[in-house]
């Protein structure tokens, strides 16, 4: 038998050895009793056991946690659909006018007519005053090209004269509290007095002219019966090409000055209505 034989059997021997060693150290396999393993199920899967081998402060938090997922899907119409949105949002609306009313009741000890149990003024006119009051609403109406209707403009007409002014300087009044609102139509002679830095304009394109910038799209003059004003469309606002002769009402237009001179320009913001062709972009 050679050497190298010899070795390897011994070493296969000292093997054994260990193994057998090893499983006498561990000595028999525990199992649990039938009792047991059916309390173990018992005390994981059972409800009334749930955070059983937590802390006291895990327990109480999981206990928490439950109440609040509980709490929160009750409902209260124990229906399969719920309205408590729709019972919300009523709620939130009540709310608002609750508050919008204390407001004007407030407003009202410098204004009366801002009183919401207040009488509407147009009740306490006469016939020939109530007619002249609508008709001075209708013709501001006509020439605000949008805004509020013909009964509110005649509502306050009639609170101004019944503060004791007159029809004509009501009428002034109620016209330039309209054009100074923000989305009116303002005549361009008056687009300086705006205080915001984009107005709306209504108006006949004259003439264009070649622009002198890549970035410029067209550049003309736009006119109503009231003045004309420059225009500039830049490229990048995308917006549609206008024709001269073209009535167009341009809306959101950026307000700039040159030489003292306010003109307007289109930017993205902007938007384009030709009324001849009832499109608008």
């Amino acid at each position: 038998m050679s050497i190298e034989h010899s070795i390897r059997q011994e070493a296969s021997h000292q093997e054994q050895a260990v193994e057998q060693d090893g499983e006498h150290a561990d000595g028999p396999e525990l199992r649990g009793s039938v009792e047991q393993e059916i309390q173990g199920k018992v005390d994981t899967n059972h409800h009334e056991a749930a955070g059983r081998g937590l802390t006291l402060v895990a327990e109480e938090k999981q206990q928490a946690r439950e109440m609040e997922l509980g709490r929160t899907r009750a409902r209260w119409d124990r229906r399969q659909d719920s309205d408590r949105e729709a019972r919300t949002r009523d709620v939130a609306e009540k709310g608002s006018r609750e508050r919008g009313r204390r407001f004007e009741k407030r407003a009202a000890s410098v204004d009366q007519w801002r009183d919401p149990d207040a009488v509407d003024p147009r009740a306490e006119m006469g016939r020939e005053e109530l007619a002249e009051v609508n008709k001075q609403a209708v013709r501001i109406k006509e020439r605000l090209k949008g805004g509020p209707t013909t009964a509110a403009i005649g509502r306050r007409l009639a609170e101004r004269v019944g503060r004791g002014a007159d029809l004509v300087d009501a009428s002034v009044e109620v016209m330039e509290a309209e054009w100074m609102s923000e989305g009116a139509v303002v005549p361009i002679d008056r687009i300086e007095d705006v205080p915001r830095g984009e107005v709306s304009i209504s108006g006949t394109v004259e003439v264009l002219w070649a622009p002198k910038h890549p970035s410029i799209s067209q550049v003309g003059l736009i006119a109503d019966e009231s003045g004309k004003t420059k225009f500039t469309i830049w490229r990048k606002s995308g917006m549609p090409m206008v024709r001269e002769g073209e009535q167009v009402l341009l809306r959101n237009v950026a307000k700039s000055w040159y030489e003292g001179r306010c003109s307007v320009a289109l930017t993205g913001w902007s938007e384009v209505r030709f009324e001849d062709r009832e499109q608008w972009w």
